[in-house]
């Protein structure tokens, strides 16, 4: 491979030649040689608006010659329009801060800009990484900055996938809303609920979720930009973060952008980031708790609880001929596992920050991002490729709710406790049904036990009753 030599305060490296990143970006590809990953897109995208925002700043204080800043301008636009991603290397496990991937962002702008202005790579002239393209800024400003813009610019799209599976869940909710199944309470009988009801209270669940999503995002639009090295802004002239604040809502499109009030604060914690995560967190636990109720239901088709029918998305296995799997659902799961893990690995970082800078951000933005980015494509597909083709298995619901042995609370106002209590038991030991034994025994006049035993009513506030039901037993 043909190579280039830069030089930094260590010393000389080989660069490869055609590379636009420089000396900085190679001794971390080399350090770091960790995890195979490179950055997420959106870690990118966020390091190389500020660069953008500042380049621009800077050209309206006439701190930076036009020229320059148009160059560095120019540079951002073609990575920001898709351009040179392939340059970004430095792993996600890195130095503490973020500094390796905030060189590798300057010195490919650097690069650019001067081959954008008829110069050579590596050169760093007219254009340097540090005196230019990361002026007035430092790693410990850019990078907590970077963390919320890039959380900011996934939100819409977490937000669409939610709002679609709600949307599915809701018209399941209506299409079943007919359909009487048993309850089930430590995964024993329970009293009859409708099919429908259950999917209304999974749309339900994710609304809320979705509410403190949003609710911890609001934090994140506060900005610490203009923090600089320890967050007092030295080398920062004083109009600098209202007028960062202003490109940056001009070119991410996000107008709820703040300027921080404190930037010590927004530099120190990092706790609006975990905040953030611990709502992911929250929905994907209760999402999961949606996916494994999907399993559960779906069980069988023979062995099993067989009340709805999933899609068919594949062959369930390479030995079982005709057999379907909850592959979806199974999927969800996994990923739901994967952000409770990561928001362990935020909670940990954030809590190990010291001082005036919190160094572990390089991994609470990668698994923070990484959750935003599995979540957003599990609840799609959770969406599109399950729950809007879900059946429901009507003959399967009315033949487990009326095998309920759960059904003989109707009839406590009728008999009381102890009675239908011995009413339940008789009915698993000898196998018949509630509503058999009712009528056999003779425990109701016979015009009133359809009306107690009405299962449709026992999924609707009210008390079951006869016409002369008061009460037994005192």
């Amino acid at each position: 491979m043909t190579t280039r030599i830069e030089k930094d305060p260590l010393g000389e490296v080989p660069v490869p030649a055609d590379a636009l990143y420089g000396v900085q970006t190679q001794r971390a590809a080399r350090n770091f040689a960790i995890s195979g990953l490179r950055p997420l897109e959106p870690f990118v995208i966020a390091q190389v608006w500020i660069k953008k925002a500042a380049a621009m700043t800077h050209r309206d204080t006439g701190r930076l010659d036009a020229r320059r800043a148009d160059a560095i301008i120019a540079a951002a636009d073609e990575v920001l329009d898709g351009q040179h991603r392939e340059q970004f290397i430095v792993d996600p496990y890195q130095a503490g801060a973020g500094t390796s991937h905030n060189m590798n962002v300057n010195e490919v702008l650097a690069n650019r800009a001067n081959e954008l202005l008829g110069g050579v790579r590596g050169t760093y002239t007219p254009v340097h990484p540090n005196d230019h393209v990361n002026m007035a800024q430092s790693t410990n400003d850019t990078i907590p900055t970077n963390i919320r813009l890039a959380i900011l610019r996934q939100l819409p799209s977490l937000l669409a996938a939610v709002d679609a599976l709600l949307t599915a869940l809701e018209k399941k909710g209506v299409e079943f809303d007919g359909i009487v199944k048993a309850g089930r309470t430590h995964l024993q009988d329970a009293m009859p609920i409708r099919l429908g009801q259950e999917f209304t209270a999974y749309a339900g669940t994710l609304a809320r979720c979705r509410k403190r999503v949003l609710e911890a995002a609001d934090y994140l639009n506060d900005l610490g930009i203009g923090g600089s090295a320890v967050g007092t802004g030295v080398t920062v002239e004083p109009e600098y973060p209202a007028r960062m604040n202003t490109h940056l809502r001009a070119i991410t499109g996000i107008a709820t952008l703040r300027i921080g009030r404190d930037r010590i604060q927004l530099m120190q914690s990092m706790g609006d980031a975990a905040a953030f995560s611990a709502a992911l967190r929250g929905l994907a636990l209760d999402l999961s708790k949606i996916a494994s109720d999907l399993r559960l239901m779906a069980s069988g088709p023979r062995t099993g609880l067989d009340e709805i029918v999933l899609p068919a998305v594949q062959p369930g296995s390479s030995i079982m001929p005709g057999k379907i799997n909850p592959s979806i659902p199974e999927m969800v799961n996994q990923v739901c596992f994967q952000v409770v893990g990561c928001d362990t690995t935020v909670a940990m970082a954030a809590e190990h920050g010291q001082l005036e800078l919190n160094v572990m951000m390089p991994v609470i933005a990668h698994n923070v991002l990484l959750s935003m980015q599995i979540l957003t494509n599990a609840i799609a597909a959770l969406a599109t490729r399950c729950v809007e083709g879900i059946g429901a298995n009507t003959v399967m619901c009315e033949h487990w709710v009326e095998r309920s042995a759960a059904l003989a609370t109707a009839l406590m106002p009728q008999i009381g406790y102890a009675a239908a209590a011995e009413i339940a038991k008789r009915s698993v030991q000898e196998g018949t049904l509630i509503r058999t034994m009712v009528r056999r025994d003779g425990l109701l006049p016979p015009e009133d036990v359809d009306a107690v035993l009405d299962l449709r009513k026992m999924t609707e506030i009210g008390v079951p009753s006869g016409r002369h039901g008061s009460g037994a037993g005192g």
